[in-house]
């Protein structure tokens, strides 16, 4: 750890993840999405292994779900999106894929947040846009993330860049983090990595520094 102008400057990743100024981001892992990725099984175990490792840490724990809005609200972007994702050749065919109270919407099992938890339901791919999680993080004083959950090259990229962008480091818990598309998500994080503002771990790792 460096000091200088009254500030402490962390050096190690283990410095960034200290407990006292870093939670845990857990990202989208709905039943609507968590099937679409690679290794779903395998993804789950990880995000839980690192979930459990930062409850006994004392780690501040916050969980996104992304959300759908009826055709009708969705807006221009959304429904254009959408088009896409669902190849639908026309906007009469698109079906809103995660409104609240839809299985689709709902967290996997093995994700039970705790009261001591929070869950933040959004519409844009970072999990800051539209959400309080940038106020929630900063009073609680806290400065950096681990970020789990699905999907890496989707909205996992996003938040992390808009983190960096908010003043927060970010850690990418690389295993821990689905993807559905290899060479996407390869230059996902070889991007992140260029750019040297976030940094990359595997579950292991932060478990390992988490479980004290």
């Amino acid at each position: 750890m460096q000091r200088a102008y009254g500030l402490e400057i962390p050096e190690t990743l283990a410095e960034v993840c200290d407990p006292r100024r870093a939670a845990l981001l857990v990202y989208d892992m709905q039943v609507g999405i968590v099937p679409h990725v690679r290794g779903p099984e395998e993804l789950v175990a990880r995000v839980v292994q690192v979930i459990e490792a930062a409850r006994s840490a004392g780690v501040r724990i916050v969980y996104s779900r992304h959300m759908s809005l009826p055709n009708e609200l969705a807006g221009v972007f959304q429904l254009r999106t959408a088009m896409s994702w669902q190849r639908a050749a026309r906007v009469e065919d698109v079906k809103p894929t995660f409104l609240p109270g839809e299985p689709t919407f709902q967290l996997v099992p093995e994700m039970e947040p705790r009261p001591d938890e929070v869950v933040l339901d959004k519409l844009a791919m970072s999990m800051f846009v539209g959400t309080p999680l940038e106020l929630l993080l900063r009073d609680c004083g806290v400065n950096a993330f681990a970020i789990v959950g699905a999907v890496l090259e989707i909205g996992i990229e996003p938040t992390v860049r808009h983190g960096c962008d908010l003043g927060f480091i970010p850690v990418v818990v690389r295993d821990a983090c689905g993807v559905v598309d290899e060479g996407a998500a390869r230059r996902s994080l070889e991007s992140l990595d260029y750019a040297q503002m976030s940094l990359q771990a595997d579950a292991e790792t932060i478990a390992g520094i988490w479980q004290w």
